[in-house]
């Protein structure tokens, strides 16, 4: 278990030879046993190795390896990414590089390495070994509906470390479960890893076997995939690639970093020139699914954190707000609320409930709330 507050915790390491020359996977190891809810592995100069454990950053004190230098760090990062050339490249010529890595039997690794102040800090994020579900993720149950969608665009978004990256592993494991579906999946880096179930399902990674999105994409087109899983849509060129295969027929599900339904039509939209945002609202309209927005919220006793989650499902109402722009009356807040009988729900109901349940205290509500005016307003009336 992790110690209270920011406390360091102590930790027992196997395989040191001397100070600061501790073998890297025998390191993980360590820092790993600190908690079984590490989310996420930090390496800075003039730090101890730390973890991630609900949000907070607690230090892990190793026998050895009181605090991280510089050669420490670089040395570490050198041996997470070993020969991968593309890396390297991408650390010496944009300052930072993707990689993926494994403890094989014990966990998986998205890792980042990156220069700050002429040296080298690596974050590692750690990936489960066996794909979720809802329940474990305490997801809506409906989300389980987006598996039967046969084509058009489903969209996961949310902030950095809001969990998006399991909720498509969720959805593509539903799918893979239940489905006879040729499966293709471009990421940077892979992080969940699929099996063939139902499905047979291809997993392309970034750098490893293709050199960008774009030409992955283009190529999973011709691939006669019905399912396409993208990442990340990173930008314009990708987005439009996006639009087009859900117009072919296939459903496309992928991620943004937006905070709501509304925000992440304006960024796709926003993405094109302003003589082409009429013909992608419309685009859009016609092609997207569900846009499943969540964000993770700390509970009351301090335990962890739980999602707020809003989905918007494609309907008439939604379909106009899309290609029509939002209006007074007529917004994609106003169609969540109105279609909570086709499984829709807004984040601000969702906050409020966790509130009543005693699982979320009313400060924290208002932080993660869209409209904490009207949040603490409609809470002091219940």
């Amino acid at each position: 278990m992790a110690a209270p507050g920011n406390a360091p915790i102590a930790v027992d390491l196997e395989g040191i030879s001397g100070s600061g020359t501790a073998d890297t996977n025998a390191l993980l190891r360590a820092m790993l046993r600190a908690s079984k809810q590490v989310s996420d592995l930090i390496f800075s100069p003039g730090r101890p190795p730390q973890v991630e454990v609900h949000g907070q950053l607690l230090a892990v004190q190793v026998s050895g390896l009181h605090s991280l230098t510089a050669d420490d760090t670089r040395r570490i990062a050198a041996q997470l990414i070993g020969n991968n050339k593309q890396a390297i490249a991408s650390l010496r010529e944009q300052g930072s590089c993707d990689i993926s890595y494994g403890l094989p039997g014990l966990a998986r690794f998205r890792v980042n390495v990156f220069i700050q102040r002429g040296s080298c800090a690596v974050v590692m994020r750690v990936i489960p070994t066996t794909i979720p579900d809802c329940a474990s993720l305490h997801l809506p149950p409906q989300i389980a509906d987006v598996g039967n969608v046969r084509n058009g665009i489903v969209l996961v978004t949310g902030p950095t470390a809001s969990g998006k990256s399991s909720t498509l592993a969720v959805l593509l494991d539903h799918i893979n479960s239940e489905h006879c579906y040729h499966i293709i999946t471009v990421e940077d880096p892979i992080e969940f890893l699929h099996n063939h179930k139902k499905s047979t399902i291809h997993q392309r990674e970034l750098h490893s076997d293709t050199p960008n999105f774009a030409l992955a994409l283009r190529a999973a087109l011709r691939q006669a995939p019905k399912v396409i899983l993208v990442g990340e849509m990173p930008d314009r060129e990708i987005m439009e690639i996006v639009l087009e295969a859900a117009e072919t027929g296939h459903l496309v599900l992928s991620t943004l970093n937006t905070v709501d339904a509304s925000k992440t039509v304006d960024r796709i939209v926003g993405s094109f020139s302003a003589a082409e945002q009429q013909s992608v609202r419309e685009r859009l309209a016609k092609t997207f699914r569900y846009i499943i927005s969540q964000r993770l919220i700390p509970k009351a006793d301090g335990s962890g954190r739980v999602p707020a989650v809003e989905i918007l499902k494609s309907n008439a109402r939604s379909r106009e707000c899309v290609e029509c722009g939002e209006q007074p009356g007529k917004t994609l807040l106003d169609v969540m609320r109105a279609g909570q009988s086709e499984g829709m729900q807004h984040f601000d109901n969702e906050i409020a409930k966790l509130v009543h349940a005693g699982v979320v205290d009313l400060e924290t509500a208002l932080l993660y709330a869209s409209n904490p005016t009207a949040l603490g307003q409609e809470l002091a009336s219940n």
